[in-house]
């Protein structure tokens, strides 16, 4: 049995994606979907997947409950979709490559404090950037930087808007994420 823990801060797209991937594999479990916003829109999608759904304080996150937490739970993986906090250097020290995040462009390119969502697409096309797409990369004590898992590229015309970018990057994770943790397993 494999424990996957994810981490999610907006809608919970990527995380309700994953879940529905795994959800006829019954040697994956998900014991809980974690987030550092009470009102994050990922809570109805845990409710409506039934997988619990836990709130965290950032003085949880610091003081390291949420790494008894994690321990506890004995996770195989650590997902960070959507996750918008740096994780604390004991978390990833207690889960060496045990943790990953999806970026929203190939890394290097845009990443980084600052870069998520659509500051990431708004970036691309304002750089003039041919091409976009998503980044797997395992989690380290720098944001953005952890060796690269998987890279999945999109073509950006000239015309291409930064919401047309960000559809076509989404299109990516939702194909590629679930494969990639699978891979992991």
């Amino acid at each position: 049995m494999k424990k996957i823990i994810i981490f999610a801060s907006g809608s919970g797209s990527n995380a309700e994606n994953i879940i529905s991937y795994f959800s006829a594999n019954k040697e994956v479990v998900f014991p809980c979907i974690l987030s550092n916003k009470a009102d994050a829109y990922v809570k109805v999608r845990a409710e409506k997947l039934g997988v619990p759904f836990k709130y965290f304080t950032k003085e949880e996150w610091k003081n390291g409950d949420i790494l008894r937490f994690l321990k506890e739970e004995n996770a195989d993986l650590i997902v960070l979709a959507g996750f918008l906090l740096k994780v604390p250097e004991d978390i990833i020290k207690a889960f060496p490559n045990k943790i990953i995040n999806i970026h929203p462009s190939l890394l290097p390119k845009h990443g980084g404090k600052g870069m998520y969502g659509m500051h990431v697409h708004e970036a691309v096309v304002a750089d003039k950037d041919k091409e976009s797409g998503i980044s797997i990369h395992y989690v380290n004590e720098n944001l953005d930087e952890g060796a690269i898992i998987f890279q999945a590229k999109v073509e950006v015309k000239p015309t291409d808007t930064p919401e047309d970018v960000a559809h076509n990057v989404h299109a990516l994770e939702y194909e590629y994420f679930p494969k990639v943790i699978e891979s992991l397993l």
